[in-house]
């Protein structure tokens, strides 16, 4: 069975890439995830806090009210707390270039330039195949329009996409009022691929103490839903590559995204769940699933049902809605 995809520039045998997560710390697991058949290793991020701290531009600033008062108490970790620093992320990254022969991906996780730029032509430069740019802003300011958001994180992707030659995936929220348009945008500033959609640990309150808890709860297949809708919608009006992350946990899942219109699927929650051994269960029980269908490749059933290759365009968009509504029954 042919489960090859291209995706960032690269041919790769199947489309399940474990994603940016702690799956990649330590070298030993990153032999594991080559050796349970990851065609291409994306590490965790290198996040924007880290930088500044680096910089030593708001190291004060962070640590001098990390115990202020009880309820900012889990707004921000201590620096010390980060798995990598900027040097040692950097390292890390050389170090699992020389222990795998697949494509290994840098991340990085900001909304300002700053020394974004110069980090990008550190990774580069220390081996990085292609750098995934994680993209989340949260306006706190009435002031500030979509529009105002929108280009300041298009004014990074042109300042990073400037200074390296690597691909540039871009990992973004589902929090775009017109996705297919930003996409377009991010493709006309220099993206190679976008990540739909970041998946996020949305702190509890405990009401009792008063404070903001930090909750890290794994995927379900049940996340997985609003990833197809904008997939479907995506693919097949952009020339980037689209790859999906969150809720994919078996083969059957994977295979949804890719006839959705995924090139990519990447893999975290089940992978954590299971071990990397079990990117090649979902990898078995997709060539079961095709082969069961009389499929001979992947390619066959890619984009099959996107937007503009379904069979009923009208159940992606508000007709769906009207319909789930009006039929249900107790």
């Amino acid at each position: 069975m042919d489960l090859s995809t291209t995706y960032l520039g690269f041919e790769l045998p199947h489309p399940l890439i474990p994603g940016a997560s702690p799956l990649a710390d330590e070298l030993d697991d990153v032999k594991r995830l080559e050796d349970a058949g990851a065609p291409m290793i994306v590490l965790r991020s290198l996040f924007e806090e880290q930088l500044v701290h680096e910089q030593d531009a708001a190291h004060g600033a962070i640590d001098a009210h990390e115990n202020t008062f009880a309820e900012a108490l889990s707004y921000f970790p201590s620096t010390e707390r980060f798995r990598f620093g900027p040097d040692s992320y950097i390292e890390h990254l050389a170090r699992v270039k020389r222990a795998v022969d697949v494509p290994v991906v840098a991340s990085l996780n900001g909304t300002t330039a700053g020394g974004w730029v110069d980090y990008a032509r550190l990774l580069a430069s220390a081996g990085a195949d292609a750098l995934e740019l994680n993209l989340f802003l949260v306006p706190t300011d009435p002031e500030q329009s979509s529009s105002d958001v929108e280009n300041r994180l298009l004014e990074l992707v042109r300042s990073i996409r400037s200074s390296v030659r690597i691909p540039l995936a871009i990992k973004l929220s589902p929090f775009y009022t017109s996705l297919p348009h930003f996409a377009r945008r991010l493709e006309s500033d220099g993206a190679d691929a976008i990540v739909l959609f970041n998946r996020f640990y949305q702190p509890d309150i405990d009401v009792w103490k008063q404070d903001v808890v930090r909750c890290l709860t794994l995927s379900t297949s049940d996340e997985l839903l609003p990833r197809l809708h904008a997939l479907a919608i995506v693919s097949g009006r952009t020339r980037l590559d689209v790859c999906v992350t969150g809720g994919v946990h078996t083969g059957l899942d994977a295979l949804k995204a890719v006839m959705c219109g995924a090139d990519g699927v990447q893999i975290v929650s089940a992978l954590l769940r299971n071990g990397p051994q079990h990117l090649a269960v979902v990898r078995a029980e997709m060539e079961f699933t095709l082969e069961s269908h009389e499929y001979d490749s992947l390619a066959q059933v890619r984009g099959s049902m996107s937007l503009t290759r379904c069979p009923d365009p009208r159940a992606y968009e508000r007709l769906n809605y009207m319909h789930i509504l009006q039929s249900w029954r107790k």
